[in-house]
């Protein structure tokens, strides 16, 4: 079995581990105007944090790529996403904007230099991966980031437990394209999602917020090719992508799911989170059929140190 297979069946665990660090200090509190930021994978997460964080009436809370951080800018606290703690832009987010606004940093390794040099570290160690891709981290965060903005995450692990053991919706040898769509707090894991099948597999795959996605996207839409939707669904949009020809996949749609026209599942709608967890599923075995190692994917490694 792959590193990042195993990893992912963690995840239900780790989101509960991570739930008990949700009081931990540097966490934003209410009323601080936040800035996330993170690269990759961290950024998504990010994106998803800070539309829930807003939504839940914390405070403002935007989120960066790490190396577009709007220096200008003033916030109350900086929150710097990263699982190898030694991610270039990131630290240097970090050195520079900390040298004014508190920077709580979220990593996987205490001992690398994200932890020294933020004023507060929130270390999720159980959460680590030997694989390059980042699967149970990433959700690890958002788990322990959903659970201090009050959000009970024991739904979500159960969700996730039934998700590492569906049937997956999509096959590989059935299609030959993926775009993923999310709403409000949810695009987020639609880019996440998208982003596993790249970097695992190497597939073609995009991904948009759902309400854009008829504005242009939509013409790929075609037999062959699928829609995989998280969380909330634009009204009349499932029809539509039915009409290209594609399989339109979404755990609320029909109560179940949807496998290239066939409907599994039958139960009560996923966490989007969960939903997340049968996407990366999906990575792996897309991977494997090809051949490709889904634990050291071509051109990457654990973390960009540019020199």
């Amino acid at each position: 079995m792959s590193h990042v297979k195993a990893e992912i069946a963690t995840q239900p665990e780790c989101w509960r581990q991570a739930a008990k660090l949700a009081t931990a200090p540097g966490l934003p509190l209410p009323g601080e105007r936040v800035a996330v930021v993170g690269c990759g994978t961290s950024w998504f997460m990010a994106k998803s944090y800070a539309v829930l964080r807003e939504q839940a009436g914390q405070g403002e809370t935007d989120a960066f790529q790490a190396s577009d951080f709007p220096h200008g800018r003033r916030y109350d606290r900086i929150v710097a996403i990263t699982r190898s703690g030694t991610t270039t832009e990131a630290l240097d987010v970090m050195r520079e904007a900390g040298a004014n606004t508190p920077v709580t940093a979220i990593t996987a390794d205490g001992s690398q230099p994200a932890a020294e040099i933020a004023r507060h570290a929130v270390v999720l160690d159980f959460a680590d991966e030997q694989s390059v891709v980042q699967t149970r981290f990433a959700t690890s965060v958002l788990a322990l980031l959903r659970t201090h903005l009050g959000t009970d995450i024991e739904a979500a692990a159960q969700d996730a437990e039934v998700a590492v053991r569906l049937p997956l919706p999509v096959h590989p040898a059935l299609f030959d394209q993926i775009t993923f769509l999310g709403r409000g707090w949810t695009v987020g894991l639609a880019e996440e999602a998208a982003l596993k099948c790249r970097e695992t597999a190497g597939f073609w795959t995009e991904s948009y917020p759902a309400m854009d996605y008829r504005h242009g996207p939509i013409s790929i839409a075609g037999p062959r090719r699928v829609v995989w939707a998280f969380g909330d669904l634009p009204a009349g949009l499932a029809d539509e992508v039915e009409a290209t020809g594609a399989a339109f996949v979404h755990s609320r749609h029909h109560g179940g799911y949807a496998s290239l026209g066939r409907w599994v599942g039958g139960r009560e709608p996923l966490d989007p989170m969960a939903d997340l967890v049968l996407a990366q599923r999906v990575a792996v075995l897309l991977a494997t059929t090809q051949g490709v190692d889904p634990d050291h994917p071509r051109n990457l490694t654990r973390s960009v140190v540019l020199t």
